[in-house]
């Protein structure tokens, strides 16, 4: 869990509102007309004036370098109601949606409070309060769809808390915008415990006179729930990851780690570094253990298996499996057949060349776990034109490199399989919408004619395609646009446009590629 830092200085310099408005004022026009490279303090002022806390004296800085308009008039779309749902749900907060409700709709309705829950860029999702606190919020933007960030409006509860990391407090004219100077609000950010990033913020927000100081607590107090909520998620399916992986980390001599997507160590041989954070891993990629030693990176669907120098072993494939049998694992293959024309697998570490027949076998029997017979695997592969004898001669060569693995009668994989494409079609069968995407390099086995490939590829192109779309999300929808079949789709990137906030660095890629498609080029 997070542990935010839940000291709060006093949040103002003087008891009266007015009072606090009119010399605050005056600091924040001595501090702006000092420029971006100005007084940190706000200096110019005079002896009267209350001098600004330094929290709000660093926003004000880096608000004035982001060139914030104090006289804007409200906060600016950036979501309409179509795209906004979307967003929610493929936010992780949106789960624990009821939860942080129910904490702060006590407070929220009966002193006129207005909640606010933003994502990591300042974009207000959800909102709970009265009706009278919804009316004046609308006047501001200080609702669903609008950008609170700090480098868009200035200094706010949900933009600076966000800029800082830690819970903030902005008070009446502490804030930049003029419009915002009757408004006080209180924000926490929200960390992911798997990824370490914030993911979001957590606000209250009232009129200057009616919001207590010690709306600070309750926000970091709420915020820290909901990483606890999150950390159970995490811990939940670190169990599941550990259940299925584990026995193929026990069957590694020498020791190895497995790893989540994010770099967190799930279980480690020898023990000791189980619960540390790597860098992210990258298939086949090289990541330095914790005693300096170098590991490379096998994919085992969501997670890696980080083998150890002393733990990749050489020689052939075939005499692989036979210590991990003895360590009780038995021999796993994985199969790498996603947006690839050079289709892949591993026994226990071990790289074996595919040819793309063999690619297909594999990722057949992989789909039928309990076997087929030399008639349904022959029309699984060529249709209605197949020869059984053809597919006999076919696995007399698979079995070169696999051995015994491949069992006849009816053929199947007689070890534990691990493949790109089952991995994704569970992870949308259990609704991990973003993780999938992830994953999905491209389109199975791209120019494989097998009839069931052709079939089992259609389907997972067209499921994958309509959940990113619709549940995915900005990020999910633009890992989907780098894939072969994303980077030619039309409707993909004009959602990206739409739901990318202004300035996003990603939408000039997005609007490139939109301009080429149209154009026909």
């Amino acid at each position: 869990m997070v542990v935010h830092d839940q000291a709060a200085p006093a949040p103002h310099a003087c008891r009266e509102p007015g009072d606090l408005a009119r010399g605050l004022a005056l600091a924040h026009e001595a501090a702006h007309a000092a420029g971006p490279g100005g007084s940190r303090d706000g200096g110019g002022r005079s002896d009267a004036s209350p001098v600004p806390r330094a929290p709000i004296a660093e926003s004000w800085r880096r608000s004035r370098e982001a060139g914030v308009d104090a006289g804007m008039p409200a906060a600016p779309l950036v979501f309409d109601r179509d795209r906004l749902a979307d967003v929610r749900a493929a936010h992780p907060l949106d789960p624990h949606l009821p939860l942080l409700r129910d904490l702060l709709r006590g407070v929220a309705d009966a002193s006129d409070h207005l909640m606010v829950i933003a994502d990591a860029a300042g974009h207000a999702l959800w909102t709970q309060g009265p009706p009278a606190a919804r009316r004046a919020a609308d006047v501001v933007g200080l609702t669903e769809g609008f950008c609170w960030s700090e480098g868009t409006v200035g200094t706010n509860g949900i933009g600076t808390a966000l800029a800082t990391g830690r819970p903030e407090y902005v008070y009446a004219a502490e804030h930049v915008a003029h419009v915002l100077h009757r408004w006080s609000c209180a924000g926490a950010p929200i960390t992911d415990p798997d990824s370490g990033q914030v993911i979001g913020c957590v606000d209250v927000s009232a009129v200057a006179d009616a919001l207590h100081p010690a709306t600070l607590a309750l926000v970091a107090a709420v915020a820290r729930l909901a990483e606890a909520r999150l950390e159970v998620d995490m811990r939940r399916r670190d169990e599941r990851l550990r259940e299925r992986f584990l026995p193929r980390l026990r069957g590694l001599r020498g020791g190895g780690l497995l790893v989540t997507a994010t770099g967190r160590v799930l279980a480690a041989g020898p023990d000791g570094w189980r619960g540390r954070r790597l860098g992210v891993p990258v298939p086949g990629g090289v990541l330095t253990l914790p005693d300096g030693r170098a590991a490379v990176a096998e994919p085992l669907g969501e997670v890696f298996l980080l083998r150890m120098p002393s733990a990749r072993r050489a020689g052939s494939a075939a005499g692989a499996p036979a210590s991990a049998r003895a360590a009780g694992g038995g021999p796993l293959l994985s199969l790498s057949l996603l947006g690839t024309d050079r289709p892949s697998a591993r026994l226990d570490g071990v790289h074996l060349p595919l040819t793309p027949r063999h690619a297909e076998i594999l990722a057949l029997l992989a789909l039928h776990p309990e076997g087929l017979n030399g008639d349904r695997l022959s029309a699984h592969l060529y249709g209605d034109g197949g020869s059984p004898g053809t597919v006999r001669a076919e696995i007399h060569r698979l079995r070169g490199q696999l051995g015994g693995l491949v069992r006849a009668k009816p053929y199947r994989l007689a070890c534990a399989v691990d493949a790109d494409f089952l991995t994704v079609r569970r992870l949308l069968d259990e609704g991990d919408v973003a993780a999938a995407v992830r994953l999905y390099g491209g389109e199975l086995l791209p120019r494989s004619d097998a009839p069931a490939v052709r079939a089992e590829r259609d389907e997972l192109a067209v499921r994958i395609r309509g959940l990113a779309l619709d549940r995915g999300g900005a990020d999910a929808l633009w890992t989907y646009a780098q894939t072969e079949p994303g980077r030619a789709d039309l409707e993909a990137l004009e959602r990206l446009r739409s739901v990318l906030p202004p300035g996003d660095p990603r939408l000039p890629t997005v609007a490139s590629r939109r301009a080429r498609l149209l154009s026909g080029d």
